[in-house]
């Protein structure tokens, strides 16, 4: 494996495939600050579907040294739901005080919007940044709460650069995800824990809940302005919308208590969350799998099926 990947880009996407030891790259040129949300169109999802522009082992490090003025650089991290992310600076070549820096925050921002959402994170938003003209040596390493992480960066001198090593380590009780794919399953436990954890799926999907443990019994509630969980304590919402934050995507359905079965929902919106609000006085639990809405499929309405949203915007 070679020991460093020269990279040179306005813009990169990388991808932590923690199961293959892979990783994925789209570069773009002449992006602005705030196009990183193209790198998410219905295109390259579709792109980066059919298979990856670019691949190498990304337990190791990771270089980058401009070849011209690089004002609005971003790299983008994402690992398997159960991992967690750690960037160590090795080697920085910048000029902080000429302007330049050299920035790792704690899970995504796209279009201002980030990911886990201020409501569900447990650091405020200036601490989950970590400035390395700020920092320097006294702060080297940065492991992040969640599989997302990623680096802002400003380098105007060619030549200058930076060195990181990049490390995935295990995470016992996943909380906020964003999946890696537009199918899958995961089971989501909050152990005695007062926090709330989402589960972000970047395509239009049919979900299907198939299990909820909670600590109490009440109701499953469409969102009207008079019906929902919020008084409950603990529970399950599905929210919709276009950007990354789900303290700003529309709620679309609550689900109040325990059951095994399947209750299953056409989300047809660019961004899908499940989130779980835990008062931190039971074990939470619930199981799901998800795949990609496809339009042209006919499928049978289930008996528990509930409404779909989004559809006429994709």
């Amino acid at each position: 494996m070679p020991s460093a990947l020269q990279l040179q880009c306005h813009l990169v996407l990388i991808f932590l495939a923690a199961s293959k030891g892979e990783t994925r790259y789209l570069e773009v040129r002449d992006a602005g600050e705030d196009d990183p949300f193209l790198l998410l169109s219905e295109d390259l999802k579709r792109e980066l579907s059919a298979g990856q522009i670019y691949r190498r082992s990304l337990q190791g490090r990771l270089s980058f040294t401009a070849d011209q003025p690089q004002l609005h650089c971003a790299t983008f991290f994402i690992g398997e739901p159960e991992e967690l992310i750690t960037v160590h600076y090795d080697f920085v070549n910048i000029d902080c005080q000429g302007g330049d820096f050299l920035k790792v925050f704690d899970g995504w921002i796209l279009k201002g919007e980030k990911f886990p959402s201020s409501l569900d994170h447990p650091l405020t938003t200036s601490q989950r940044y970590a400035d390395f003209c700020e920092t320097g040596n006294i702060q080297r390493s940065i492991r992040s709460s969640q599989n997302v992480a990623m680096i802002f960066f400003r380098i105007q001198q060619p030549g200058n650069g930076f060195t990181v090593t990049v490390k995935k380590s295990s995470n016992l009780f996943p909380c906020n995800v964003i999946s890696q794919t537009p199918s899958g399953r995961f089971t989501m436990v909050i152990p005695h824990q007062h926090r709330n954890c989402s589960f972000s799926i970047i395509y239009p999907v049919v979900i299907k809940i198939s299990d909820l443990i909670l600590g109490h019994l009440n109701g499953l509630f469409l969102k009207k302005p008079s019906a929902g969980c919020a008084g409950v304590g603990d529970f399950v919402e599905l929210l919709g919308g276009a950007g990354l934050d789900p303290s700003k995507m529309f709620p679309l359905a609550d689900l109040c208590h325990s059951f095994h079965g399947s209750a299953q929902m056409k989300i047809g919106c660019d961004n899908t969350v499940l989130r779980m609000v835990s008062s931190g006085k039971h074990v939470n639990r619930v199981t799901f799998e998800y795949h990609q809405l496809d339009l042209q499929e006919t499928e049978t309405r289930k008996e528990n099926s509930i409404e779909e949203f989004c559809l006429p915007s994709i």
